[in-house]
């Protein structure tokens, strides 16, 4: 989905029965949050690079809402919302609104190296037999190697959350980055990479 797409449906989003990446998403594990809570954080994302900023703030706020009831405290996504909310009130002047929203999103980023190392890793689809029967082979090196890549991606989101309110930008690609890194399967990787990517560029 682009992040310049506005006109995504209200089914889009929630996921009716005729929805059939909410079926897959759902027979792979994941909870009906997990994908809506997706959905919403692309559609604020969005409005945002529209110039729709009441619109994004919106979705922000009701994407921070629903990671609130559905995901543990710990979990990376809980990060997200605030995060971008931050960005927009800094933007409009609100500074001490931003700092508040800022510290709660760096709360829940101290445990990122920890979820990290336990995201459940699904296994990939591969274009031949010969490589996935080397995936089987090595899954252990290949996880770690996954694991390493995606810790890489956490920190520079660390680095880009300290910097919310600093006025000065980090050379980190986030939310233009998200369209090629979103995992195809609904694994931990792709809810940490989505808590790390879901956010505002500069």
């Amino acid at each position: 989905m682009s992040f310049t797409e506005t006109n995504t449906s209200a089914p889009r989003i929630w996921g009716f029965k005729q929805d059939a990446e909410m079926r897959v998403a759902r027979a792979a594990g994941w909870s009906r949050a997990d994908l809506i809570w997706e959905r919403l954080m692309e559609r604020a994302l969005a409005e945002a690079a529209a110039g729709h900023v009441r619109k994004a703030m919106r979705l922000f706020r009701l994407a921070g809402l629903l990671a609130r009831i559905a995901f543990p405290g710990a979990d990376l996504r809980q990060a997200a919302a605030p995060a971008n909310l931050a960005v927009l009130a800094f933007r409009s002047g609100a500074l001490e609104e931003a700092e508040k929203l800022q510290a709660r999103a760096l709360r829940v980023w101290s445990g990122a190296s920890e979820q990290v190392a336990e995201m459940f890793i699904a296994p990939r689809s591969r274009s031949s037999l010969f490589h996935l029967r080397m995936e089987a082979l090595h899954r252990e090196t290949y996880h770690g190697n996954l694991k390493i890549r995606i810790g890489a991606i956490a920190s520079e989101t660390e680095e880009t959350l300290r910097s919310l309110t600093s006025g000065w930008p980090v050379d980190h690609r986030h939310a233009s980055r998200w369209r090629g890194e979103k995992p195809v399967v609904f694994d931990g990787t792709r809810k940490v990479l989505g808590a790390c990517l879901l956010l505002l560029d500069d």
